[in-house]
C-alpha cells in the first residue's frame, strides 16, 4: 500500500517476512533529469544508518529491485506535522514544547554524528500513535565532515525557501545552527497557523531571511508565556552563533523552563558550525527570592537616605539648645556668690 509521494520516490507499507513486522518501504523514481538522485539516495541510507535514535526515523536496510533503489525504514504509524494547506495545522505551546523537545533531541543525535539535516519542514517531522516525534528524511542531509557529500553543484541552494537559515540564503554552507534556524521556523508556524516569512517570489522570501526580524508570536494573536516567545526568537537569530545548540533546545523544553518566569538571555556562545562545546541551556529563575531584612537604625555607607539625616538634626539641635538654657543659671549663681562674699568683707571691716 502506498502511503506517500515525494520529489524523490514513493513510500510503501510492506511486510518485513524475515522479522515478522511492519515496515515503510521507500522507492526511489527514475528520474533523469538529477543524475544526482541516485547519490543522494545512497547518502539518505547511509546517513540514516549512522544514527539510532528514539526521535530519529531508523533504516533497516538498502539495496536495488528491479533496477530501482530501495530503502527499508522503520514504519511511523501516524502523519506528519505538514497539515493542510488550505487549513494549517496549529497546536497549543503545551503541544508545540512537546515538539521542539522531541525534534531539537533527533537533531542533537545527528549533529553529534556530524549530520546536518538540511531539510527541517513539517513534513519531516513524523508523530506516531503515542504522541513521540520523530526526524525523517535525510535525502539532502550531508556530513559536516566530508564537504564533497553535499552533492549539489555550485551555488545551488537546497532545502524548502520557507524554512531556510539567513546564512544559507548567503550561498554559505549548512551547518548544525541551520538546522535550528529552521526547527525555529516550524514551531513558529506551528503556533501561529504560518511560517515566520512569507513573499510572492523566492528571492524576496531569501531577503526577509536575511533581513527582517520575526513578528512576536503575541503580536499575531497567540497566547504565549514571554519566556517561550524570547526562546523561540533566539532559535530564529539572524547569526548562527546566537541561536542555542539543539541539545540545549531539548533540554530547555523537556524541563518545562518554558512555563517559569521570565529569564536573563543567555550570552552568545562560539559559532555552532566551528564544532565548540554547546551553549548550557538556560536555566528557569526562581518564582520569587525574599531580599534580606537590614537590621534596624543600622546605616549602610554612601546610602542613608535624606530622611535618616533630617531625623538626627533636630536631636542635635535639641541638646544644643538645652545646653544654652543652662548656662545664664549657672553664670548668675556664680555672680550672686561673689556679691555676697564682697558685701560680707566691707561689712566685717566697716564694723571693726
Amino acid at each position: 500500500m502506498c502511503i506517500g509521494r515525494g520529489g524523490m520516490g514513493e513510500v510503501w507499507q510492506a511486510t518485513d517476512e524475515v522479522l515478522g513486522r511492519s515496515v515503510a518501504v521507500k522507492l526511489m523514481l527514475a528520474n533523469a533529469a538529477d543524475p544526482s538522485a541516485g547519490d543522494r539516495f545512497r547518502l539518505e541510507a547511509q546517513t540514516a544508518a549512522r544514527l539510532s535514535h528514539p526521535h530519529v526515523v531508523g533504516v533497516f536496510d538498502f539495496g536495488t529491485w528491479d533496477g530501482k533503489l530501495f530503502l527499508v525504514m522503520e514504519l511511523v504509524e501516524g502523519d506528519s506535522l505538514a497539515g493542510n494547506p488550505s487549513d494549517p495545522l496549529v497546536l497549543p505551546p503545551e503541544r508545540v514544547a512537546v515538539v521542539a523537545a522531541h525534534a531539537a533531541a533527533g537533531l542533537a543525535a545527528a549533529h553529534r554524528q556530524g549530520v546536518v539535516h538540511r531539510d527541517i519542514k513539517p513534513g519531516n517531522l513524523l508523530v506516531d500513535a503515542e504522541g513521540t516525534v520523530k526526524l525523517a528524511d535525510f535525502g539532502i542531509a550531508r556530513f559536516v565532515d566530508d564537504p564533497s557529500a553535499a552533492l549539489t553543484t555550485t551555488g545551488q541552494i537546497v532545502g524548502t525557501g520557507l524554512y531556510l537559515a539567513p546564512e544559507r540564503a548567503l550561498g554559505q554552507p549548512a551547518s548544525p545552527a541551520s538546522d535550528v534556524y529552521s526547527l525555529g521556523c516550524v514551531l513558529y508556524q506551528l503556533l501561529t497557523g504560518r511560517p515566520p516569512f512569507r513573499a510572492d517570489t523566492a528571492t524576496a522570501l531569501l531577503y526577509q531571511h536575511i533581513d527582517t526580524p520575526p513578528a512576536p508570536p503575541a503580536h499575531l494573536g497567540v497566547a504565549l508565556p514571554p519566556e517561550f516567545e524570547s526562546y523561540l526568537l533566539s532559535l530564529l537569530a539572524k547569526q548562527p552563533e546566537q541561536r542555542p545548540p539543539a541539545q540545549a533546545i531539548a533540554d530547555w523544553f523537556s524541563s518545562g523552563a518554558w512555563r517559569s518566569r521570565p529569564q536573563a538571555p543567555h550570552a552568545p556562545g562560539p559559532r555552532h558550525h566551528a564544532g565548540p562545546a554547546p551553549l548550557p541551556a538556560p536555566a528557569p529563575l526562581p518564582r520569587h527570592v525574599n531580599a534580606p531584612t537590614p537590621p534596624p537604625m543600622t546605616a549602610v555607607p554612601g546610602t542613608a537616605a535624606p530622611s535618616s539625616r533630617r531625623r538626627e538634626r533636630p536631636a542635635a539641635t535639641t541638646g544644643l539648645a538645652e545646653l544654652s538654657r543652662r548656662r545664664p543659671r549657672k553664670t548668675a549663681a556664680v555672680a550672686g556668690a561673689i556679691a555676697f562674699v564682697v558685701f560680707m568683707v566691707i561689712g566685717m571691716a566697716w564694723l571693726s
